[in-house]
């Protein structure tokens, strides 16, 4: 750092001093930061992306349900730069985007949030259990144009030429997350760096046929290493024909160009340490797959579900293991051909589960941001009733018997109950449950 940097001793410091705290609203669901939770924190606005602010302080976000409800996330402002980069790159008309590398889920959202209207996002994790955690994330978030994938980068080889924009938020060795994770610091060593290298670079050949020509490839990464930085995206210039891409942005920012990239700095700027660079791919020597339109018997909704939604023509149905749910129209015949190759978690907004006449309404079409609520029961809550009801304990709430029960707390579906007599029943999913002390 000391070779890289004329200023490292204000660097070093910087590592030694408080993380800022910053989140990025859901415009879907929170148009200003005007929650109970956090009203009186906030400082100032993150300058280089829209919907995100800065607080004074970090809460205990736990306990705000509006975050259970994906009002908000809670994002390291650095990374929020891809924000800037869309701006600049993205067309008017709709796009298909891939998040190769997607969990816990922040730029997915960001882009879920960011991407022209009527686009598609494929949000992948190849680890199990981070590809879950990257699922309740994007459910809560709301969005309806996502399918989630837990595939490996190279099973992406079978679809050529498929996306307008791919994200590579490669896994690194990590340096940018020093003064927030203990363990980013024990991880590391020389060894691991060289690794890195070599997986990113993996990655990045595995990946590069499906990017369409003249789509963008967006690569970051939260180190400082010029092999894990410069160096990939100077791989990717010299191994295949793609060109580099300047970001404009104000001077002011403080953001360290490179050759081809962007390096954010602690000691510069309000966030952690992160590296983003865009290349632009100039032809293709794959003929880009064209999915035939499919001969699919579309199922039909019950009439109940169908006064949820917002009018028919953008989404379609489908049914799985009994679960109705709705896609992107215009998409469909794409979807269909990504779980031929892909191993699928998750597409579109799951509505219900169907048996017979029995209907059981799922968590994400509670936090589904179009969800007709004159069409659905909604009790609005207290902090204390919402805590309780996060907690997966009981409510009472004053509804019809029998009815299904949306819990909504400052204006933000949470999930549902079903009222039975004087109580209810609570369907919160048990895995997303807070379980620490609320009192």
């Amino acid at each position: 750092m000391r070779e890289q940097l004329p200023d490292a001793d204000a660097f070093f410091d910087a590592l030694q001093t408080a993380s800022p705290v910053s989140i990025r609203l859901n415009p879907a669901k929170l148009s200003a930061p005007d929650t109970p939770f956090f009203r009186d924190t906030v400082v100032s606005e993150v300058p280089w992306c829209r919907h995100a602010y800065y607080l004074d302080k970090r809460p205990v976000f736990t306990l705000d349900p509006c975050l259970h409800g994906g009002g908000y996330y809670v994002q390291e402002a650095s990374s929020m730069f891809l924000d800037r980069i869309l701006r600049q790159i993205l067309p008017a008309s709709p796009v298909r985007a891939l998040d190769l590398c997607a969990a816990p889920g922040g730029k997915s959202t960001l882009l879920s949030a960011a991407l022209p209207p009527d686009s598609l996002l494929v949000a992948n994790e190849v680890i199990r259990s981070r590809a879950a955690i990257l699922k309740e994330n994007l459910i809560k978030w709301g969005a309806d144009n996502i399918v989630i994938t837990n595939s490996d980068p190279s099973e992406f080889a079978a679809l050529p030429d498929s996306f307008d924009l791919i994200l590579v938020d490669a896994p690194c060795s990590g340096e940018g997350m020093f003064r927030k994770d203990e363990k980013a610091v024990t991880e590391w060593s020389e060894r691991n760096l060289l690794l890195c290298s070599e997986r990113q670079q993996r990655i990045l050949d595995n990946i590069w046929n499906s990017l369409k020509p003249g789509g963008y490839l967006v690569y970051s990464t939260c180190t400082y290493n010029p092999a894990e930085n410069e160096e990939m995206l100077r791989h990717l210039l010299t191994r295949h024909d793609a060109r580099s891409i300047a970001v404009e942005y104000p001077a002011e920012e403080a953001i360290v160009p490179t050759s081809h990239g962007y390096q954010f700095y602690p000691h510069r700027i309000q966030g952690e340490g992160f590296f983003i660079g865009v290349v632009q791919k100039q032809t293709g020597n794959t003929t880009s797959p064209t999915p035939k339109r499919s001969k699919r018997n579309t199922p039909r909704l019950p009439e109940e579900l169908q006064r949820m939604l917002p009018p028919e023509g953008a989404w379609t149905c489908y049914v799985r293991d009994n679960i109705f749910g709705i896609l992107p129209a215009r998409h469909a015949d794409f979807i269909e051909e990504l779980e031929k190759h892909l191993h699928i978690l998750y597409k579109g907004t799951e509505l219900a589960e169907v048996n017979g006449r029995k209907i059981r309404l799922q968590p994400s079409l509670a936090l589904y941001p179009y969800l007709n609520k004159e069409a659905v029961t909604c009790r609005k809550v207290d902090l204390p009733s919402a805590l309780r009801y996060l907690k997966k304990e009981d409510i009472t709430v004053d509804a019809p018997a029998g009815a299904w029960v949306l819990i909504t707390y400052n204006s933000i579906g949470l999930g549902w109950g079903k009222s039975v007599g004087n109580r209810l029943n609570n369907y919160y999913p048990k895995e997303w449950r807070i379980r620490m002390n609320t009192d």
